[in-house]
């Protein structure tokens, strides 16, 4: 064993043990082997008997069950099934065992895993089956079931399997036996071949012994006497394998030969770089060679050195001379004392030796790659006690001693070198210098007159050229603040006009919906009212009751227009009266409390005892506005509470709104869906709402909070508004309770009166739908033919067109369902794609229309399926938006009845015949 010590004596004594342990580990294995043999007779006789049994019985089990579930079915008495319930307890039982027997053998628990799902569905397609269909009494289906004979080919399939698991089983035990026949005959072969073994070992060990002791002393003979001869080679080693005492006499031999070679190595490489000094006046040459002659002799793939510089009584060490640099930019240049291992081998005149370097301490490349030295060796160069320079390699393997001692005679000797060349450069550098120095002073002497003349002359130029500079720059710097000023309010007014530009298109967009929506369902039904098709009494009523509906909403509309009109026309009056506060409460209550019962939501007004029962104001636009921002919190606010809070500010609100009487504070908080931090400030401007996009969930103008703002000025108060998303909104509305009765005019906001400037060219007719003027009718298809039957799918979210549309549909025969947004419409054809045809609304909630038909042609791929885009945007190039998004035809509203059955007698008759 490696790095063990073994004597002549222990080899002797090893030799006889060895052979002992032999003799003992030969009677061990023909033992272990005898054992082995008896326990292969005991598995034969136990195992595989076991495992026979095992499988018998599984058969046996299964014969049982057929045989009760027969005399069950020929009988229908429960005694025959005892067998059968008694083999459907012990078959699983029986199958378990034998899968354990079986760990040793996979294939066989393979064939046998194979068996118990046909065993299983023999039990459930024909056992249980039976039983259950002899208990209903069902002959008939028993008698095909046995004629079928479904359950005897599954037990024939059980029988076959089973004897081939055990014409398989028997093999193996055949197998078995003949290999312990085998392993006998084998146990008779080992015993021979261990007394040959013991007998060639012991003559083996006897001759290894006495040539190795004989061997090894002959072989340091011979070596010491080569040494003794005077051509000796240093490097000669004495190559001993024995690990006893001649090995310990080679060792100090080797030891010592490599003491020699490393004092010759040394004392030669020495002899090699004085050489180098010799004729060198140059010290960077001078650190050039020794860096260059060092790094090979030292094994090292990277070099520096860092000569001694002394400026302004500061000492550095400076970076002179390198080797194998890669990138000069990644070397540092410099070092001061105690800076770095540099700079610390400097200050403590001592050698640092360092290993096991990290890969990213830096790299050494060549043509083939990089590679990181894992060595550093840095040390000082110190000449009659004074460091004159520092050395630092680097290498991929470790530096060795005979380094270390070649680096330390050096020093004296390239110290000197060093002091001796800076000397001579220090020589020559102060004759030059005084050379150039007295051909200057002669040149010096006779320009200084001159210049003492221009001295004088040039500093009266420079004091006025300074006053003039000073002056300049500051009207420069007045000149560059104006401009920054003009760039900044030019860049705001861009924004500005950036914002109102789409605002107003927004808000154009939004009114073009909320007009037409109303006024689409207006049209169908007074068209239907008109042509009164036998209608009855009740659907006149419900046609008269919506458009009533629609018609209110048009008005409430018209009437924020006006007042719209009215703020850009800049003028606007107000009628100040005496106000009962004690009765707006009542009148808040009855104008709401159905809108909070129909939205299930708590609403409450609430009046604190100090507020007065009369303030002067206008009560007609006070009523406007707290109508506007209850509509507004009831709008938004899905479940939980709005509250009307009837209060006397604090008199710092009187203060802030310069007034001399109470000032009343109304807030109106709901738990509805809240607004952003950034939007609380914007939803007071004209045209400007939260969520401003064409498939808003919530609708609306946008005028309300901006008119509310303007009204409430205009009654000498303010609008605050706190919210939390999520969580609720409150408006507090402060208004004095003393307004002078005087009209007031009022001058409207920049963006309102910009939308007006900012009107659609007239008289360009509207988009009408693509119909194909060469398409007629089939004579061979009556309306009543082409409608009846058909499935439609109305996407469209409001209830007044729903209803409107289903009506006129279905009296033509015509099956409509009816989906909210775009969402749920993809929902539907994706559960059911066998509609004729689909009307879509454009703007809705959740999904708008353009989105939904682009998921219907894309992602569902019904690229034949009629869309008919239904649009109140009366904005140019509608029509081709809808074309692109994947619509077949397109149809504003308000809809024309008539138009639209038109349109769809277009695209049904193409379904009907699509090869026409």
């Amino acid at each position: 064993m490696k790095g063990v010590h073994y004597s002549i004596h222990a080899k002797i004594i090893t030799g006889y043990f060895a052979i002992l342990i032999c003799l003992v580990l030969s009677l061990l294995v023909v033992v272990n082997r005898m054992t082995a043999l008896q326990d292969e007779i005991k598995f034969i006789s136990q195992h595989d008997i076991e495992v026979h049994d095992l499988a018998n019985q599984i058969q046996k089990n299964v014969l049982d069950m057929e045989t009760g579930i027969r005399g069950y079915a020929l009988t229908g008495q429960e005694e025959y099934l005892e067998p059968y319930h008694e083999g459907n307890r012990s078959w699983l039982d029986n199958y378990n065992k034998l899968h354990s027997l079986l760990d040793d053998n996979s294939s066989q628990q393979q064939t046998l895993e194979e068996i118990k799902p046909v065993i299983e569905k023999w039990i459930m397609n024909t056992g249980e089956y039976t039983i259950n269909q002899k208990k209903e009494g069902n002959e008939a289906v028993l008698a095909k079931n046995f004629k079928e004979q479904t359950g005897k080919k599954v037990t024939d399939q059980i029988r076959t399997q089973m004897d081939s698991f055990l014409e398989k089983e028997k093999e193996m035990t055949s197998k078995r036996t003949d290999e312990l026949l085998q392993n006998n005959n084998n146990l008779k072969i080992i015993l021979y071949g261990i007394i040959i073994f013991v007998t060639f070992l012991t003559i083996l060990t006897a001759l290894f012994l006495s040539n190795s002791i004989v061997k090894t002393i002959k072989q340091v003979v011979k070596t010491i006497q080569s040494i003794t001869d005077s051509k000796v080679d240093l490097t000669t080693r004495i190559s001993v394998k024995a690990k006893d005492e001649t090995r310990e006499l080679a060792e100090a031999m080797n030891s010592l030969l490599g003491s020699l070679e490393k004092q010759q190595w040394v004392q030669k490489s020495l002899t090699d770089i004085s050489t180098l000094y010799q004729g060198i006046t140059d010290i960077n040459e001078l650190a050039q060679r020794v860096i260059n002659k060092l790094a090979p002799l030292f094994e090292a793939c990277y070099g520096v050195v860092y000569l001694r510089r002394e400026q302004g009584g500061e000492v550095d060490f400076v970076k002179v001379a390198g080797y194998a640099i890669a990138d000069e930019a990644s070397v540092k240049a410099s070092f001061r004392f105690g800076e770095g291992l540099v700079g610390q081998a400097a200050l403590d005149q001592r050698i640092f030796l360092i290993d096991r370097l990290p890969e990213d301490h830096m790299k050494v490349t060549s043509g083939l790659g990089a590679s990181s030295p894992r060595n550093l060796l840095v040390a000082p160069i110190i000449y009659e006690g004074r460091v004159e320079a520092v050395v630092e390699f680097a290498s991929l393997q470790p530096f060795l001693s005979q380094h270390l001692t070649l680096l330390d005679l050096l020093q004296d000797k390239f110290g000197s070198s060093i002091s001796n060349v800076l000397g001579r450069m220090e020589v020559e550098r102060l004759l030059a210098e005084s050379q150039v120095m007295t051909e200057e002073l002669q040149a010096q002497s006779e320009e200084l007159q001159a210049q003492s003349e221009e001295l004088q002359m040039q500093q009266e130029q420079l004091k006025h050229t300074n006053e003039y500079l000073e002056e300049q720059n500051r009207l420069a710097e007045e000149r560059a603040l104006e401009l920054k000023k003009a760039k900044d309010e030019l860049e705001e007014y861009s924004l500005q006009l950036q914002q109102s530009s789409q605002y107003k298109s927004d808000f154009l967009a939004n009114m073009s919906h909320e007009l037409r929506t109303p006024l689409n369902s207006i049209l169908i039904l007074s068209q239907m009212l008109m042509e009164n098709g036998g209608m009855d009494q009740d659907e006149i009523e419900e046609y008269a009751r919506v458009v009533n509906t629609a018609g209110g909403d048009l008005l409430r509309l018209i009437d924020d227009i006006l007042d719209l009109s009215k703020i850009e026309a800049g003028k606007i009056e107000i009628l100040t009266d005496e106000v009962n506060v004690t009765e707006l409460p009542q009148t808040l209550k009855s104008l709401f409390d159905p809108v909070a019962a129909k939205k299930n939501v708590t609403f409450e007004v609430q009046t604190d005892a100090d507020v007065p029962p009369v303030i002067s104001t206008d009560g007609q636009r006070l009523q406007q506005i707290l109508k506007n921002l209850l509509s507004n919190a009831f709008k938004f606010t899905e479940q939980g509470s709005v509250t009307v809070q009837i209060a006397v500010s604090p008199p710092e609100k009187a203060e802030q709104l310069r007034c001399g009487g109470p000032v009343l504070a109304i807030s109106v908080a709901d738990t509805g869906i809240g607004i952003p931090d950034d939007k609380q400030q914007i939803i007071f401007e004209a045209f400007q709402q939260v969520d401003g996009t064409t498939n808003r969930q919530y609708g609306g103008t946008g005028l309300g909070l901006s008119i509310c703002r303007e009204f409430t000025r205009l009654l000498g108060g303010v609008i605050e508004v706190e919210s939390e998303v999520g969580k609720g909104s409150t408006f507090t509305l402060y208004i004095p309770s003393q307004l002078e009765p005087e009209p007031v005019l009022f001058t409207a906001l920049e963006e309102v009166a910009a939308t007006r400037e900012a009107e659609m060219p007239r008289g360009l007719p509207p988009e009408e739908p693509v119909q194909d003027a060469d398409i007629i009718e089939a004579d061979h298809c009556t309306d009543d033919e082409l409608f009846h039957g058909k499935k439609v799918l109305l996407v469209e979210d409001d209830g007044r067109n729903i209803y409107a549309l289903v009506t006129a549909l279905e009296r033509k025969g015509i099956t409509v369902q009816v989906a909210k947004n775009g969402k749920q419409a993809i929902e539907m054809l994706r559960d059911h794609n066998d509609f004729d045809l689909i009307f879509m609304d454009i703007m809705m909630p959740v999904m708008g229309g353009y989105e939904a038909m682009k998921v219907i042609r894309g992602e569902l791929g019904l690229h034949s399926l009629p869309i008919i885009a239904l649009t109140a945007k009366a904005m140019k190039g509608e029509r081709d938006k809808c074309m692109e998004a994947g619509a077949s035809d397109y149809i504003m509203k308000p809809l024309n009845i008539e138009q639209l059955f038109s349109l769809m007698r277009v695209w049904l008759t193409e379904q009907v015949n699509p090869d026409e």
